[in-house]
């Protein structure tokens, strides 16, 4: 719930549906196994997988090429999962319309 939280504050309208069967819808959207998080929503016709950034789901009404966005895992300090002050290195991965995947933003990692 920490990623609707920082959705809402964001000025995101959510809508929270719990489903039994995440994986087949995951896998209907287009997101791999090896871009899967604990969580997929859809915003504005995307799919949105994991704990990514407000800044690149808003910018994806310019990445026409995109069908949605996924940040792979739980990584620590990405939107959602700010625990302790450490932030992992993390990727922000564009789910193209061939089903090809394309980094769309890097985050480093920061030191406590």
């Amino acid at each position: 719930t920490a990623w609707v939280d920082y959705m809402k504050s964001k000025g995101f309208k959510i809508t929270v549906e719990p489903r039994e069967d995440l994986t087949s819808l995951k896998r209907a959207n287009g997101v791999t196994p090896e871009l899967e998080s604990c969580h997929t929503a859809f915003v504005g016709g995307y799919v949105v997988e994991g704990h990514v950034p407000a800044a690149q789901i808003l910018e994806l009404r310019q990445r026409s090429e995109l069908r949605g966005l996924a940040v792979p895992g739980m990584p620590k300090g990405s939107p959602g999962m700010e625990v302790g002050g450490a932030v992992q290195a993390y990727q922000v991965i564009g789910l193209d319309q061939r089903g090809e995947d394309v980094v769309v933003a890097d985050y480093p990692a920061v030191a406590p």
